[in-house]
């Protein structure tokens, strides 16, 4: 049987669902594989200062937008150091497990690890290595020698390797989606185990694991405004907290933690709210347009003017009363479809254009 590594990143969840995603398929074709943390590789210390010097640039205005349009993008000196720092630590715990454990194939879907795994690549002659980037402009730290295939969703973001790497080897794929989002309840069916009443407006309110932005604010003003309103707050517990509380007060809130039960909260809305990010593929997988929150800087803003681009999808400012106007006037807009629900898009297109990106390196 032969053997995957997956490395990802835990800031946020985009990389692990990216992961997740690509080793269902491989598991539907054979494969075994297992998923790496490249924060957790970068140590004990190294793992949560790494995400708390991440955090901290997220919460200074205009930080982190600089950080990655002026150093990320084009892969100054800071961005070099940055990378390599991070490199030092992870390149000898990767390789300690890749001795101990070898595979046949690494996918990197995390900027970081494929740094390392690329450092690695005279190493292991006979394990191929691919980068699974899901942002619209891949930055500089994304390319690496020793690379055998770029997968990306875009031909945006196809022309952005290519800037740093021009004879890479970069295929456009559909954009990995978890495999419970193709086939995700009927609306009726969600709703009446939501409680939803039928014909009524509801909407889906989450901004990724760590709930960024208004979410509780927008929540309470869009149930006080007579819209159900099924709000996540991912792994903020804070946020958690402050839902639960919103809707004691609305009977039309619904709160939620982390969940998984994203796919049928997705079918019982008439509406996604929700940052830019891989949430954004699961919702058009499912079918439903998107209302997007201007609140991730840096690659998000790329990645926002791509959903835009797409269709289907507005934009609000991240406050409660910009998002209540936007959400109401994209419920108005909104047509019913002539028939029942169908998944948008086809887990077998998705996997036959993974697997043959595969068979194009020999695997």
């Amino acid at each position: 049987m032969p053997r995957a590594l997956l490395l990802s990143g835990s800031l946020g969840m985009g990389h692990d669902v990216v992961a997740e995603a690509c080793a269902g398929s491989l598991h539907a074709n054979g494969w075994s594989t297992r998923t790496l943390d490249a924060m957790r590789l970068l140590g004990r210390r190294g793992g949560p200062a790494g995400e708390r010097v991440f955090r901290a640039m997220l919460a200074v205005p205009g930080l982190y937008d600089g950080f990655h349009f002026a150093a990320l993008r084009s892969g100054n000196r800071l961005a070099s150091l940055t990378d390599a720092a991070a490199r030092r630590r992870i390149v000898p715990r990767l390789r300690e497990y890749l001795d101990a454990e070898p595979a046949d194939l690494v996918i990197s879907v995390f900027s970081t690890g494929a740094s390392a795994a690329s450092r690695l690549a005279w190493r292991y002659p006979r394990t191929s290595h691919v980068v699974f980037c899901s942002d619209v402009t891949p930055h500089r730290l994304w390319v690496h020698p020793g690379v055998d295939l770029y997968l990306v969703s875009s031909a945006v973001a196809e022309a952005a390797v290519r800037r740093f790497e021009p004879e890479a080897r970069v295929l456009v794929i559909p954009p990995a989606v978890r495999e419970p989002f193709y086939h995700p309840p009927a609306q009726p069916q969600a709703r009446a185990r939501l409680g939803i009443p039928a014909g009524e407006r509801c909407v889906l309110l989450m901004s990724g694991a760590w709930g960024l932005g208004p979410v509780a604010g927008a929540a309470e003003a869009l149930a006080a405004a007579g819209v159900h309103v099924l709000a996540v707050a991912g792994r903020n517990a804070r946020l958690e907290q402050m839902l639960l509380a919103a809707a004691r007060r609305q009977p039309r809130l619904r709160a939620f933690g982390f969940t998984d039960r994203i796919p049928e909260l997705m079918a019982a809305a008439d509406l996604v709210v929700t940052s830019s990010g891989d949430t954004c593929n699961e919702a058009r997988t499912v079918g439903r347009p998107l209302l997007l929150l201007d609140v991730v800087p840096g690659h998000g803003r790329d990645n926002l003017q791509h959903e835009l681009e797409l269709g289907d999808a507005g934009v609000t400012s991240p406050d409660p009363a910009s998002v209540l106007r936007c959400a109401l006037a994209a419920l108005d807009r909104i047509k019913p479809a002539p028939g029942p629900d169908t998944p948008a898009r086809s887990l077998a297109a998705w996997e036959a254009a993974f697997m043959s990106a595969l068979e194009s390196i020999g695997l």
